[in-house]
């Protein structure tokens, strides 16, 4: 069969058979001549070696033709039966559905049963917090008791935080805690070493998600209430001293203050080990303040560390060990065997006064206020002097032996003696007003609370007695050695004994509450709140305990 000849405007082309492709004329020029039947010339680029055009690819589909063709390939594959079902299922009411699931439930195998868990479970779980109002919210979140369950609360969705950042709900959880109100000042100063880095990093809850609670705490601590403020703090800032304000004081900020608090206290907190002195004395009195750590030695040195324990400064010149001071803002007064009382300026380290006057060792000191401190010597007396000038405005005569301890309640000072007595004198006056007698040995420890006196003495027992009258209102007994620790709070006296013993007395029905057992020799120092009781002692152990409810 001869080869088709087919005319494509003004090129021939010959194909084989009939699967040949057929190309578009060119446009007409105004120059260019009718086509007509006869051959006509090849143009010069379109040379017989030239390749031929590519053909034009046919249109892709477009997604809603391959969605149909999908569709319907799927209606074609579903089981008549099973579309059927399926619709007089959606037609049944609710006990026929029930009754129909049941039916079917039962027919099935483990493996099946197992895939239908999967597939409904998630289907049945509800956020309750995305659909209630906040005040339901909040109302559901004071039902939470523990501070664990309400910090891990934070990190379940933003939703979760942002009801959990609310701080009636810290109030909530405060008051369950039964935490004391707190002064700002020690709240703020908790958060003074945040770092801006920190808490950018904290707002945006990138704190950690695993750990101790107390870590979570750490880091709810610093989120900020309001968010506008996170892209503001994220902001680089010039590397200049700018004076941040205060943090604002919340429930939130004062729970983490007393929940860090507590969980320092049951788990311990940072040991500082600090070497006072290269030669090593013995510590005969430590007081600590807000901004001060004032340790006495017997190598008649006292040493000043702030809070943080770095050595700030050493007050020489006791000549003797100290064994007595007292502080008062920057203001401290000391006395010892040189049997001088010396008054300094811890901010300085200058010495003030030396106040002189005492015979013999100065055994116990106290401040009434800040111009005035009294003073108790193994020379039988006390006296009253004026720091502001520093001179002695009274001296106290009246103890047959060495004056042990003293306290202080506005105008009204208890002193108690070797003598087995305890007297009462007015300040202001100088006069003894009462004496206090009853013990059969030396008096060696006072609490005073302005309503009653408590007296601890060699004779194991303890004497609580009516500053006004000066009968003795109760004998508590319970120590088998010398009881030398004596404190009072409230309705709640606290006793620490040589027989290495802590007991806790009620001072409404004077009668034990709590022994704990803290050491094996003499308890040498002993301080308690409403938590829980500290103690020190001669087997050189602290000891703690829980203090009303005396778990230890």
């Amino acid at each position: 069969m001869p080869p088709a000849s087919v005319t494509l405007g003004p090129r021939t082309s010959r194909r084989k058979g009939s699967g040949q492709h057929n190309h578009p004329k060119p446009p007409l020029t105004p120059n260019a001549a009718i086509p007509s039947a006869m051959p006509q010339p090849i143009p010069n680029p379109l040379l017989p070696s030239a390749p031929a055009s590519p053909p034009t690819p046919a249109p892709s589909p477009t997604p809603h033709q391959r969605s149909a063709a999908w569709l319907e390939d799927r209606e074609e594959l579903e089981d008549p039966i099973l579309r059927d079902a399926r619709l007089v299922f959606s037609s049944l009411h609710l006990t026929a559905k029930e009754a129909w699931l049941t039916s079917l439930v039962d027919t099935c195998d483990n493996q099946t049963l197992s895939f239908l868990h999967r597939l409904v479970s998630p289907k049945l779980k509800k956020d309750p917090f995305a659909v209630l109002p906040d005040e339901l919210c909040l109302k559901v979140l004071e039902y939470v008791d523990d501070p664990k369950t309400f910090v891990r609360a934070s990190l379940v969705s933003r939703r979760w935080r942002e009801l959990v950042s609310d701080d009636q709900a810290w109030k909530s959880l405060y008051d369950k805690q039964n935490y004391r109100r707190m002064s700002t000042d020690s709240i703020s100063s908790s958060f003074a070493n945040i770092t801006p880095t920190s808490t950018t990093q904290a707002q945006w809850g990138l704190f950690p998600r695993s750990g101790s609670p107390t870590r979570v705490m750490e880091g709810m601590s610093s989120i900020d209430e309001n968010s506008e403020n996170i892209g503001d703090s994220a902001v680089a800032m010039p590397p200049r001293k700018v004076k941040r304000p205060r943090p604002k004081s919340t429930h939130r900020s004062r729970f983490k203050h007393r929940y860090m608090v507590e969980s320092a206290w049951r788990k311990g907190g940072r040991m500082k080990a600090k070497h006072i002195t290269p030669d090593q004395g013995v510590v005969t009195s430590l007081h600590l303040t807000k901004k001060y750590i004032i340790v006495a030695l017997d190598n008649a040195k006292i040493h000043v560390f702030d809070t943080q324990g770095e050595h700030l400064r050493t007050l020489q010149g006791h000549i003797m060990g100290v064994w007595a001071m007292v502080p008062w803002d920057d203001i401290l007064v000391s006395g010892g065997c040189d049997r001088d009382v010396r008054v300094w300026n811890m901010a300085t380290g200058a010495s003030v006064h030396t106040l002189r006057g005492h015979t013999s060792t100065v055994r116990c000191l106290k401040m009434s206020g800040a111009r005035t401190a009294i003073s108790g010597s193994r020379d039988t007396t006390l006296r009253v002097w004026d720091l502001v000038s520093g001179l002695c405005t009274s001296v106290l005569i009246g103890h047959q032996a060495s004056v042990r301890c003293l306290e202080i309640h506005g105008d009204l000072v208890v002193s108690g003696s070797y003598d087995t007595t305890a007297k009462i004198w007015s300040i202001s006056s100088g006069q003894c007003l009462r004496t206090l007698q009853g013990h059969f040995s030396q008096i060696y420890a006072i609490a005073f609370d302005g309503h009653r006196v408590a007296t601890g003495s060699l004779d194991t027992s303890v004497r609580i007695w009516n500053p006004y009258d000066g009968t003795c209102l109760a004998i508590l007994q319970g120590h088998t050695s010398l009881v030398g620790q004596l404190q009072m709070r409230a309705s709640t006296l606290v006793t620490g004994g040589s027989d290495g013993s802590v007991r806790v007395w009620s001072l409404n029905t004077y009668n034990p509450i709590h022994r704990l057992a803290a050491h094996d020799n003499s308890v040498t120092s002993l301080q308690f709140d409403d938590l829980r009781v500290v103690s020190g002692g001669s087997d050189a152990q602290p000891a703690g305990g829980g203090g009303v409810e005396g778990c230890v």
